[in-house]
């Protein structure tokens, strides 16, 4: 999960706009301007759904009350507001970029599946956002099981995700896209053609994308294939997700979550 929330932030400063001169294989990856978004907040509800037995509706909810400058997309705003516990059939990427602690969590592929399932319905209920989920948790659970990179690849395949074009290809045509169909065959790409954390996320920033959540999805993916990002992943929490409130004292609620212990 720390791979998810650090991966978000390193892409949060990149989604939009690229300095002069940048180049994806030394900038820095974080910036004083980089900071959670979106994705970090929900990653850390699913993991208050799950440890709580919280309904992931409600948890969602409560998190983006709570936080309500992350950035979030307009459906998911407007579901909010409503205070639903129903889908609003979205095939968005907002359901894979928040369950990296599912695929940690439970006990068997099964169990991860079905969860992932769930915890997407009360929002991309359509079935490419649910694939995503699932796909993306099943991947966590597979590597973190010990899994090669040419049985996670049969793994997605299983599901239809097509994965044979590489970066380079990528690279001069990509376009933004937060649709889980266009997002999670470059995820995939990003982690495949990494040696590392730090280079599956260098991959994300080498392509124009929502590379926020490409970096957070891809990022949860290599932390549990490599078994660590490599760098110092609580003190890069507490520097990013530990805050002022609005009455001037430190909120923590974030980082606290984000680094509970089961």
């Amino acid at each position: 999960m720390y791979g998810a929330i650090l991966g978000d932030i390193a892409g949060s400063l990149y989604e939009f706009s690229r300095p002069k001169g940048f180049n994806h294989k030394t900038v820095k990856l974080f910036d004083s301007l980089s900071r959670y978004t979106d994705d970090s907040v929900l990653s850390i509800a699913t993991k208050y759904a799950v440890l709580t037995g919280c309904p992931y509706a409600r948890a969602y909810s409560s998190f983006a009350k709570r936080y309500p400058n992350a950035g979030y997309g307009n459906m998911f705003r407007n579901w909010v507001m409503r205070s639903s516990s129903k889908g609003y059939n979205s095939y968005g990427n907002g359901s894979a970029m928040r369950v990296s602690f599912i695929g940690e969590h439970f006990s068997t592929l099964e169990l991860v599946e079905r969860e992932a399932e769930v915890s997407s319905m009360c929002t991309h209920n359509h079935p490419e956002g649910v694939k995503a989920a699932v796909v993306t948790a099943g991947m966590i659970y597979l590597a973190r099981q010990g899994e090669s990179k040419k049985e996670l690849l049969r793994y997605v395949k299983s599901y239809g995700y097509q994965t044979c074009k590489p970066l380079f290809l990528y690279r001069p045509f990509s376009k933004f896209d937060t649709s889980a169909m266009g997002t999670m065959p470059l995820v995939i790409r990003c982690f495949f053609e990494s040696d590392d954390w730090e280079s599956c996320m260098r991959n994300a920033l080498s392509v124009p994308c929502d590379t926020d959540t490409v970096g957070c999805i891809a990022g949860s993916i290599a932390d549990a294939f490599y078994g660590k990002t490599g760098f110092d992943e609580i003190e890069i929490l507490k520097r990013y997700l530990i805050k002022p409130s609005q009455n001037g004292q430190f909120d923590t609620y974030l980082f606290d979550w984000a680094t509970k212990t089961t």
